[in-house]
């Protein structure tokens, strides 16, 4: 019994015995066989890292310089552009300057020296209650004072209230103009005053008539001995406002412009195309308003390259007038 138990042991350990040596046999075998290898070099590269910054840098800097170049060249058409558009505009002012001249050659040529520097009376059709108004008060002796006609039952001064009208001796000879014109007038409806921005003297005022008292006529006088808000030396705003705000159909206006010049950079043609949508013709082919200038020689007492702005508002107000069934005279003195 203890033999067989003896021969059984004995066959499990050679067994077991022989599946070890085989397997630790199969690891050698494997591990000979398999070959070990270095690691293998794809491509090596040519350029160090140093090097392509630098080459980089430099296609940078060619870069940079030539965008520099290009804007110097760029630069320099801006400058001729500039120099160019600045010509064409001196050219066009020297054209309306010459072109105002001419007009005023014109238009003084056909007057005599006597006429020169005295209002012209316009000639309107009285309405039946300004007959009225004028048959009950004594006329004056001149009722050509300031150029206004007495057929307005409704009249606006459009004032140039700029420097070169306010710090002139032309401010006190444009506030006898306007006392003497408010003295022509037996009397009317309503009055205003604005400047040529159309900004308003009274705000209290503003888009409303001011009644015709004595008091309020002194009030005016007064007020514009010291009344001097911005002024760009361009009557169109204060005319365009004028009109939008006060037109009636069934009132008799006249708009009465005063001022000096009109300075370079705007153009005449323009002021007149919006002074002729805006104050179209009736029925009877008359405008909504009339409008009468009046101008005044400040500029002529200065240098001779500032003169030009008085053709061109001579010009101005001469087309506007016509246009617009009114006057314009330019006085030639302070007198």
């Amino acid at each position: 019994m203890s033999r067989r138990r003896n021969r059984e042991t004995d066959s499990f350990t050679v067994s077991f015995l022989d599946v070890a040596s085989c397997g630790f046999g199969a690891m050698i075998i494997l591990l000979m066989i398999t070959k070990s290898s270095a690691p293998v070099t794809i491509e090596y590269a040519d350029v160090t890292p140093e090097g392509s910054v630098t080459e980089l840098q430099e296609q940078l800097f060619a870069i940079r310089g030539e965008t520099t170049i290009l804007n110097r060249e760029l630069n320099a058409k801006h400058e001729q552009l500039s120099a160019l558009t600045e010509r064409i505009a001196r050219l066009r002012r020297d054209l309306e300057n010459i072109e105002g001249r001419y007009q005023t050659s014109r238009q003084l040529s056909n007057e005599t020296t006597d006429e020169i520097g005295r209002l012209a009376l316009a000639r309107q059709t009285l309405t039946e209650e300004m007959q009225r108004l004028l048959a009950d008060t004594v006329a004056p002796t001149n009722n050509a004072i300031g150029g206004i006609p007495v057929d307005s039952e409704y009249i606006i001064f459009v004032i140039d209230t700029s420097g070169s009208m306010f710090n002139n001796p032309s401010w006190n000879k444009m506030l006898g103009v306007i006392e003497d014109t408010l003295n022509v007038y037996p009397g009317v409806k309503g009055i205003q005053v604005m400047n040529d921005m159309g900004d308003y003297m009274f705000d209290s005022y503003r888009g409303e008539w001011i009644p015709d008292t004595p008091g309020r006529r002194s009030q005016i006088i007064s007020t514009l001995r010291s009344w001097n808000p911005y002024s760009n030396s361009s009557p169109v705003e204060g005319v365009t406002r004028a009109i939008n705000t006060f037109y009636e159909n069934d009132k008799k206006i006249s708009i009465y412009v005063l001022g000096d010049d009109f300075q370079p950079g705007g153009s005449i043609q323009d002021v007149l195309q919006t002074i002729d949508r805006i104050n179209v013709e009736d029925a009877n082919g008359n405008r909504l308003v009339r409008i009468h200038g009046i101008g005044f020689p400040t500029i002529f007492a200065g240098p001779a390259r500032f003169q030009q702005s008085v053709y061109r508002y001579s010009t101005l107000m001469r087309e506007m007038t016509q246009r617009n069934g009114g006057t314009f005279v330019g006085l030639n003195d302070y007198q």
